[in-house]
């Protein structure tokens, strides 16, 4: 970058320096000193990579967007997902430079003061968060103003998470319509989630090996239109299938086929799987018949993750069965069914107790211990 320094006839210090693309910007002081650490502000910004375009800041948030987004290859729920965000924000009208750090905090405490829950919020910043990153990565401005912002405080998984008991499992899987049995079945025993159990197909289901290939899920649009498309990032998997389930789905198609020609196991209208709407009606009726409540569907996946875990299954062993793209994903959500060391401790001990004495028992002055 080149710049210089030179005063003018009417007494003011000019500053100027080209940018990389060759455009000149100037700014006029009165004294030499600020003209000079305007300058140096300016080098120091393009030596540390936050140098942006003072032109380029002026365009409104909303704008930006705009075009930001018309550019990105983005899976039909996250343009939606991403528009939300965007409109969501109080400071759209503002130009990308004058948004402050204080305009993104007052956003979180508008949507906090509104109730909305903390992964809703969480979600909305990191994508909001996303724009100013690329804006940053534009050079259309130098710093970005959601850094660091804090977000409420979501519960802890182990308070806010509700896993469904054996019990009331059992209890859906016995009132529920004989022809969703199997869909709450490949939630509750193989984890899938609702989109994904939607959109299984019979060439998906390896009677003989007993396993699932995940490859697809079952997303509603605008207008109550079908998308179906890959899974979620990462979650493409091969689930591996309790014999008891084998038999569930094996009876399903003998008793009720399939649909279409790429023969859905479960049908929605006309020829196509059902929808979120659809399947959110079948569990309500199966609740209420169930005489249930406060249990949604999605819980089933945790009740297939806490078992999995009770039985002994390792982080990764979880991670692939749920299709999550990241072992961090699992630990931040299930970190807490895990056994802690005091259990694996007492346990282990517990089995050296049991190995050294055999069958000699406990010895006669345990019984003591309760008089000490």
């Amino acid at each position: 970058m080149a710049g210089n320094i030179a005063k003018r006839a009417n007494g003011k210090w000019r500053a100027r320096y080209r940018d990389e693309s060759g455009k000149e910007h100037s700014r006029h002081f009165d004294r030499k000193i600020d003209a000079q650490q305007w300058l140096d502000a300016v080098t120091s910004a393009v030596v540390t990579g936050t140098y942006a375009d003072p032109q380029a800041g002026r365009i409104t948030f909303a704008a930006f967007f705009g075009e930001w987004s018309a550019r990105q290859v983005w899976a039909p729920g996250t343009v939606l997902a991403m528009s939300l965000a965007a409109r969501s924000v109080p400071f759209a009208g503002k130009p990308m430079k004058q948004v402050r750090r204080s305009d993104v905090e007052t956003w979180i405490k508008q949507m906090d003061a509104a109730a909305l829950a903390h992964g809703t919020i969480k979600t909305r910043y990191v994508n909001v968060r996303s724009v100013f990153r690329a804006a940053v990565k534009d050079r259309v401005i130098g710093n970005d103003p959601t850094d660091a912002v804090r977000l409420p405080r979501g519960r802890r998984p182990d308070v806010a998470m509700s896993i469904p008991t054996p019990e009331d499992v059992g209890q859906l899987m016995a009132v529920a319509d004989e022809r969703f049995q199997p869909f709450i079945a490949l939630c509750a025993f193989a984890g899938l989630r609702l989109g994904e159990a939607a959109g299984v197909q019979l060439g998906d289901v390896d009677f003989l090996r007993k396993s699932l290939k995940v490859s697809r899920q079952v997303q509603r649009v605008n207008g109550g239109a079908i998308d179906v498309r890959a899974p979620k990032y990462g979650s493409e998997r091969v689930v591996y299938l309790a014999d008891s389930l084998v038999r569930v789905l094996s009876a399903h198609v003998a008793a009720h086929g399939t649909l279409g020609k790429e023969r859905w196991l479960f049908a929605g209208d006309s020829d196509n799987p059902p929808h979120q709407n659809t399947v959110s009606y079948w569990w309500r009726k199966a609740l209420r018949d169930a005489e249930l409540s406060g249990i949604k569907l999605h819980d089933l996946r945790h009740f297939y993750a806490s078992g999995l875990i009770a039985a002994g299954c390792d982080v990764v062993t979880v991670q692939r069965s749920l299709g999550h793209s990241k072992a961090t994903t699992t630990l931040n959500t299930y970190a807490h069914l895990w056994p802690t060391a005091e259990d694996r401790t007492r346990k282990a001990a517990e089995s050296i107790m049991s190995a050294s004495l055999g069958h000699h028992g406990v010895p006669k002055s345990a019984g003591n211990l309760s008089r000490l």
